[in-house]
């Protein structure tokens, strides 16, 4: 039976309709989305004219290199990694199960299962077994925070390789934690291993739809033929360029200074973070659903989670009023419970 979709962040439009207000004039700190997003490079009219170019894939991919830091690997660009979590089932040897480090994001044991691959949700390395042709982790993961080293990846994929199998490593949440990151190591060294990078969270941009994959280089090909061609834009492709290659100091500084704020305004409330990344706090709660829909009547939107009910997970906000606007509405929301 094909399993349910899955209540992503976002949302407001769906949000708005039930509680009220214009979804403009909403809050959503429910994704873990860079609130300021970085300013856009120019995008010559050749990349909104033409079918994105050879030579234009090749310079996002040289860029990417140097951005991740991948002298084995010329990173893969791809219309956001859901694109390619999507091919999983693909790479899956049959007759074999697939590992998730779990909690995390819903959608790789949904499109696993879906696809008939046995799924067993882990929490440790030990439970990875000869058993599992593909093994998932996101790192740092998304919900909670967990981080592995690199030491325990690599003696994970050590192990899971030697068995022929695929270790995937999501660092959609990466770029504020370099010094933890596999991505550099991957390439033609490590056949076994995948990582996925994002740009849209750490860039602010989303909506470009945009991602990276690092491997070795017949599982990329794979991977790349299963996308077809012109799979990602050329103004897409364009901005990755620019930016990439640009000083991303001052964002790494803005995100860090968000992050600051959100934890100091969550902590003020009261509210226990028990977990988070560079781009949001996961919060427990004994009565986080009615704290959840006390903050939608007020027209902030956060992330609840149906698997635990304890559990909000808080984005960003861009500003010192979003702040503000946090601190008065988890205060009034509180009080009134």
């Amino acid at each position: 039976m094909t399993a349910p979709r899955i209540v992503h962040g976002g949302g407001i439009a769906a949000a708005a309709a039930r509680f009220g207000g214009r979804p403009e004039d909403w809050l959503d700190l429910s994704t873990g989305i860079n609130p300021i997003p970085a300013v856009l490079p120019e995008v010559d009219v050749a990349a909104w004219h033409r079918l994105p170019d050879r030579h234009r894939q090749d310079e996002t991919r040289a860029a990417a290199a140097r951005y991740y830091g991948t002298p084995d690997a010329l990173p893969l660009p791809v219309p956001g990694t859901q694109s390619v979590i999507q091919l999983l089932p693909r790479l899956v040897a049959a007759g074999r199960r697939a590992a998730v480090f779990s909690p995390t994001y819903g959608e790789y044991a949904r499109v696993l299962g879906n696809a008939g691959v046995p799924v067993d949700r882990i929490t440790s390395p030990g439970e990875v077994t000869s058993a599992h042709g593909l093994v998932i982790v996101v790192n740092p993961n998304n919900p909670d925070g967990r981080l592995f080293s690199r030491e325990t990846l690599l003696d994970l994929h050590a192990r899971v390789a030697g068995e022929g199998g695929l270790l995937v490593v999501d660092e959609a949440f990466g770029d504020m934690r370099p010094e933890t990151c596999i991505a550099p190591l991957a390439g033609e060294g490590r056949p076994g291993l995948l990582v996925f990078r994002s740009f849209g969270k750490f860039f602010g941009l989303a909506g470009l739809r945009l991602g990276f994959v690092i491997g070795e280089t017949a599982v990329v090909e794979r991977i790349e033929d299963g996308l077809g061609p012109w799979a990602v834009s050329g103004p897409a492709l364009t901005i990755a360029t620019r930016l990439m290659g640009s000083d991303t100091t001052v964002i790494g500084r803005s995100i860090a200074a968000r992050k600051a704020a959100l934890d100091a305004t969550l902590t003020g409330a009261g509210l226990d973070v028990v977990g988070g990344t560079g781009l949001f706090s996961l919060v427990e709660h004994a009565d986080a659903a009615a704290l959840h829909e006390a903050l939608c009547r007020r027209h902030i939107l956060v992330r609840p989670f149906d698997y635990n009910p304890r559990w909000l997970r808080f984005g960003l906000t861009p500003d010192a009023a979003g702040d503000a606007r946090l601190a008065a509405a988890l205060a009034e929301g509180m009080a009134g419970r």
